[in-house]
């Protein structure tokens, strides 16, 4: 035999555990000069780049030789 539930759920609380469902990935786009993703209407974190101009001067970091 199942177990069958003792009180009715409330509409809230059922739409609150349905909500998760709802959850979507963020949407991703490639950046027009690097082809990183990046975050729509955003500047590339990677070249400092948006819409075809550098937006934010981006320091490159040196490797060293340990």
């Amino acid at each position: 035999m199942t177990p069958h539930p003792k009180r009715k759920h409330s509409k809230g609380r059922r739409d609150r555990r349905r909500s998760q469902d709802a959850l979507v990935l963020t949407n991703l786009v490639t950046c027009s000069n690097c082809g990183n993703k990046r975050l729509p209407h955003t500047v590339c974190d990677n070249c400092g780049y948006f819409k075809g101009r550098e937006v934010v001067q981006v320091k490159k970091e040196k490797k060293s030789a340990e």
